[in-house]
């Protein structure tokens, strides 16, 4: 497995890679994604920014994250100061047919790798509040759990905060 930062040329296959992953979501109760969102757009910002990064085995894409600053305001609700610099990781996705593998491990420590690099020491995250299998990673990984908020962009659905500090 190879972490890398993601090129446009990568597009294509990350949206495939959505294209699997939202069903799968929908199916469970977890409406966080759709036909809107992530969409090509957010992630060539993404790669624009440096901040989005795949995963490949054997030349495929099996898993894709954004590594960034990107604070919502309602990270707030969760007790957090928001004017605290953090890295924060959005949009993590893995292959279906590639689960257990520990793509979503690898990206999440891709994370830590860039805080460490930039010398931030406060990681933070959030998920849907029906996305059982990252509320069953972040921990494992040393993440606490900060709280619960809704998000003005995604009304109606909950998310769960996680922190971990270096």
């Amino acid at each position: 497995m190879t972490i890398r930062l993601a090129v446009t040329a990568d597009i294509p296959g990350i949206m495939q890679l959505v294209s699997k992953v939202v069903p799968l979501m929908r199916a469970t109760g977890n409406l966080q994604w759709g036909s809107d969102y992530p969409n090509p757009e957010v992630f060539s910002n993404d790669i624009a920014q440096n901040q989005l990064w795949v995963s490949e085995i054997a030349g495929k894409i099996a898993g894709v994250t954004a590594i960034t600053t990107d604070q919502d305001p309602e990270y707030t609700d969760a007790g957090w100061d928001i004017s605290e610099t953090a890295i924060v990781t959005h949009r993590l996705a893995v292959d279906p047919d590639l689960q257990g593998k520990g793509i979503a491990r690898a990206l999440m420590e891709q994370a830590e790798t860039v805080a460490k690099t930039r010398n931030i020491s406060i990681l933070r995250v959030d998920t849907n509040s029906e996305n059982k299998a990252t509320q069953a990673l972040f921990p494992k990984l040393g993440y606490e759990f900060s709280g619960e908020i809704g998000l003005a962009k995604r009304p109606g659905l909950r998310f769960f905060c996680y922190q971990k500090l270096l």
